[in-house]
């Protein structure tokens, strides 16, 4: 039988006392000796650590030599993602068989290599057999990224190639897990609801005729049914959520750990990982559970001064989880605007009206434009802040009936395409192993025997 899992074993408060006692740093040594923490700068600009082709984001401008916050942008290889998704949506296409695309290649795929691609995609959309009986139904999970991280290690074992490195290989592995990663998430939760919530089984094969985003919701369904529009929503969200440049925590855990010269499978095991995290992939629930606390708190969704005294009460740590925060407003590097949460806002909009769901969506536009100016009065802040992606993701998760077990693996699902491309951009620039320094403070100190300590 597994040791229990409470707090309360003799001996471990005091040694958690003496982890605490121990393991302070004075917060003033860091201003001392100049130590960027978080690898950022007190205006949340991140310290250079390397180059890249894959994607770039703007969120300022140089005027009179000075940096001015400007409107954020973000470019996939170069190419504008507004432009980008404006493209295939005026094509009536789906997106991100074609941004993968151009994550991992450089360019824009011609009609034939996009279909070719695609192809590639739907025949390694294909599990070991037996995978799903011996590894997913065995002691599922109720966090849905430790399945999927548990899957991808898994799957080193099926890999006669798996410690290959080169270019090639590495390519391979990355295009399977692109093709594999909806089924590895959503069956994982299949596998939860039923032996957990005693919901009915069900493992639908994917089609081959189908894109990523409709893969998802055909075996996410019982009866496999989903509009259009919800198709198409879902197919932006993961184009969206593809890449954002080298320096986000789980891209940069990718570089790390691929510097190293390990394999595929744990690169992108310590990326999920790291993407796991509250602070970053896990931010869309706290989100939605902000506003689910709102949604019972504020009696009148339309009046200002309630819903401006409830998000002043969030600052003030009277409200929700008292954490002091407006949960999926500002972000590390935009400033003014994320330029993802403005496509997102459109289609957020019309989804709303087809599921009857406008109260709620005039709610979050309140939201969004009274929380920047209520956080500015409270706090100093050195760049602006605006909504981020998360602010609108997991309403549209919730709208498109996704569970939340499902949020932060959708967002795995879509960025295993840009970790892929910079896995495979760390080891053709073939650069150094990473290894950040860190200034050690702790006084010398001598050994003392046991019995006169």
């Amino acid at each position: 039988m597994y040791k229990d899992h409470t707090c309360e074993r003799p001996g471990l408060k005091e040694l958690a006392d003496i982890c605490l006692q121990y393991g302070k740093i004075d917060p003033a040594l860091y201003t001392k000796y100049n130590v960027k923490r978080g690898l950022r700068d007190i205006n949340g600009k991140g310290v250079l650590a390397g180059l890249t082709e894959i994607s770039d984001i703007k969120s300022h401008e140089i005027v009179d030599k000075e940096e001015i916050p400007c409107e954020g942008e973000l470019y996939y290889r170069g190419i504008n993602i507004e432009e980008l998704v404006r493209g295939f949506i005026s094509e009536n296409r789906f997106g991100y068989e074609e941004t993968a695309y151009l994550l991992l290649f450089g360019k824009l795929p011609t009609q034939k290599q996009l279909e070719n691609f695609s192809g590639l995609l739907a025949d390694y959309r294909e599990l070991p057999t037996s995978f799903v009986r011996d590894i997913i139904m065995k002691a599922p999970s109720k966090d849905m990224m430790n399945t999927l991280s548990r899957s991808v290690l898994t799957l080193y074992s099926y890999d006669d190639r798996a410690d290959d490195t080169s270019v090639e290989n590495v390519l391979r592995q990355c295009l399977q897990l692109i093709a594999l990663f909806p089924l590895l998430s959503v069956y994982g939760y299949q596998a939860y609801s039923h032996y957990h919530d005693g919901n009915s089984l069900y493992i639908h094969p994917p089609r081959q005729d189908l894109s990523t985003a409709e893969n998802i919701l055909h075996i996410l369904r019982p009866d496999s049914k989903y509009t259009e529009l919800e198709a198409k929503i879902l197919d932006i969200a993961l184009v969206i959520h593809a890449e954002h440049g080298g320096g986000n925590n789980s891209t940069f855990t990718t570089h790390v750990v691929s510097s190293s010269g390990t394999d595929t499978y744990s690169v992108i095991s310590a990326a999920l990982g790291s993407l796991k995290g509250p602070k970053h992939g896990g931010a869309n629930i706290k989100v939605v559970k902000m506003f689910e606390d709102m949604k019972k708190t504020v009696k009148d969704w339309t009046d200002e001064e309630e819903v401006s005294a409830y998000l002043q009460a969030l600052l003030d740590k009277e409200a929700f989880d008292k954490k002091g925060l407006i949960y999926g407003m500002g972000h590390a590097v935009y400033s003014l605007s994320d330029p993802r949460a403005n496509i997102f806002k459109n289609y957020v909009k019309t989804l709303s009206e087809e599921k009857g769901r406008k109260e709620e969506f005039a709610l979050y536009s309140m939201v969004e434009r009274l929380a920047p100016e209520i956080i500015g009065k409270k706090r100093k802040i050195y760049k602006g802040v605006s909504a981020n992606i998360d602010f609108y993701s997991g309403f549209v998760y919730s709208m498109l009936d996704l569970p939340p077990e499902l949020y932060t693996p959708i967002f795995a699902i879509s960025r295993i395409a840009g970790w892929s491309a910079h896995r495979l951009e760390e080891i053709i620039n073939e650069g150094k192993i990473i290894r950040p320094a860190y200034l050690n403070i702790a006084p010398r100190a001598p050994y003392v025997k046991i019995n006169e300590r």
